[in-house]
Parts: structure tokens; C-alpha cells; sequence
């Protein structure tokens, strides 16, 4: 039996996702400070009453989110339809400000379940070193647009922060991990598996 495509993996309470995907046609999905603000505050409107925040990060032209699924009281709901009315809400604004018409993004948002801890820690890592792999920055801690800074500061209370920092063993350990060895500087960290790769014009 196949397992479920990128497209169609169930989310389900308790367990984690990498949730992804990038602009139709390569097209950038963010072009002005002010769409990565608006979409981070949908964001904050429909995802956290269904799932924790972990890590993310917002490039020009795709995003990472690495989220676990709330027990919601009630039982089972469909969580991908939260998602879904955040992504339609801002495809809906976007091509209002800039009077395009059509998809804006590649598809149904991809997911893949992370059930591996090293994994895990790995991918809240290449989250933010994301901006620095791809060139927009030579110092991944000066790109704003990733969840990297609010673990230092009083912001993002919808980031899960206690969690990660759980995970890592303390914020010390956590600015450890994300000390850049030289093959990532020669912007070769990628996710696994390769097709998470999105080049980026």
C-alpha cells in the first residue's frame, strides 16, 4: 500500500509536521515587508487554537513551518482546513494589493510527519539557517523573517518556546546547535528528503 502523498498526509493530534511550499511557478510569495507581517499575523489568527509552533521560516518565494497538532477538546477535527483557510485568505489579499489573478501558490500545502528527534532538531536548526544557505543574508540571525530571535525574546507567544528549548536542553544548547559549520556556509544543508529543495528563481 503507497503511503499518503505529500498532498494528502492526515494531520493528526500529538504529532509533529513539516508543513511547506513555495509560490506557483517559482513566483515570489512575498515581495514587501509588510506581506511577510500579514502573513504571519493570519497565521497567528488561524493555526495556534490547532497546533503548536516549533520553528519557521518565511522566504521570498516559500516558507517552512514546523508545527505539532493540539488534542482539541471535542475530538477528532480536520486540521488541514485551518491551514487551508489561511493560505486562501492570504492568496485572496495578495492578488488584491497587486492585481494578479490566479493560483498563488504551487498547490494544496505540502506536510511530512517527523517522528525522528534528531530529525526534528535538525529541521528546526535549517529552519533558520534557511536565509543564509539561499544567499539573502551572510549572517542567518539578521534575516527577520524566521522564528530564530523570539526564542531570546519576550516575543512570539505563539511560539511553543518551552518545548524547543526542552528539546534542545536549554537555550545554551540551542545557540550551540546553530553555530555554522563550514558546509553549511558553502550553502549546502538541505532537508531530508531532497525534495523539499526549492530552488529559488
Amino acid at each position: 500500500m503507497k503511503p499518503p502523498s505529500k498532498y494528502r498526509t492526515p494531520l493528526t493530534s500529538g504529532k509533529i509536521y513539516h508543513i511547506y511550499n513555495r509560490g506557483n511557478n517559482r513566483e515570489n510569495l512575498f515581495v514587501e515587508a509588510r506581506n511577510y507581517h500579514y502573513f504571519l499575523r493570519l497565521y497567528k489568527r488561524y493555526i495556534p487554537p490547532i497546533a503548536d509552533t516549533l520553528a519557521y521560516c518565511l522566504l521570498p518565494n516559500h516558507f517552512h513551518f514546523l508545527v505539532r497538532m493540539k488534542f482539541i477538546h471535542g475530538g477528532p477535527m480536520d486540521f488541514s482546513k485551518p491551514f487551508a483557510t489561511f493560505f486562501g485568505a492570504y492568496s485572496k489579499a495578495f492578488n488584491k494589493a497587486y492585481n494578479r489573478t490566479g493560483r498563488l501558490f504551487e498547490g494544496r500545502f505540502k506536510r511530512k510527519e517527523v517522528t525522528d528527534g534528531d530529525y526534528l532538531l535538525h529541521l528546526v536548526v535549517y529552519n533558520h539557517l534557511n536565509p543564509q544557505t539561499h544567499g539573502f543574508v551572510s549572517d542567518f540571525k539578521e534575516w527577520p523573517h524566521t522564528s530564530f530571535r523570539l526564542f531570546s525574546s519576550r516575543k512570539g507567544p505563539f511560539m511553543a518556546k518551552s518545548l524547543v528549548m526542552e528539546m534542545f536542553g536549554g537555550l545554551e544548547e540551542f545557540d550551540i546547535a546553530h553555530q555554522i559549520p563550514p558546509r553549511i556556509r558553502a550553502g549546502t544543508i538541505s532537508p531530508d528528503p531532497p525534495e523539499l529543495e526549492f530552488p529559488l528563481f
